[in-house]
């Protein structure tokens, strides 16, 4: 599934990298908890939180996420945009809560997670 669509499906504002919305990608996760990330996910290319501060976009950066999505109407910070762009991350945000945005992905053909927590 393209960035594209992803941040269409989920009305999302871009905040950073829009020149790689054409990016494709095939799983992503959902999680508040950045250490649960870092632990069990494997091969995802797109985080959704609700965790607004740096170690969001550092941690995709570790774990070579593509695209963060913001739920539930949270605003990142100029340090995490900054960030993402640095990173080649494209951040987005949208109003939807964490739970609907990782059901309306995953119906649309965006896998979930593989591994086992």
């Amino acid at each position: 599934m393209k960035i594209s669509k992803i941040a269409s499906l989920l009305n999302a504002k871009v905040h950073s990298g829009a020149d790689l919305l054409d990016s494709e990608v095939n799983e992503a996760c959902g999680s508040d908890m950045m250490s649960d990330v870092l632990a069990f996910v494997k091969n995802q290319a797109v985080l959704l939180s609700g965790l607004v501060n740096s170690q969001v976009i550092r941690t995709a950066d570790m774990m070579d996420m593509r695209c963060v999505v913001l739920v539930r109407n949270k605003v990142p910070t100029e340090e995490m945009i900054e960030l993402a762009e640095e990173s080649g991350i494209v951040l987005l945000s949208t109003s939807i809560r964490m739970y609907e945005a990782c059901g309306i992905l995953y119906v649309n053909g965006l896998k979930a997670s593989t591994t086992e927590a």
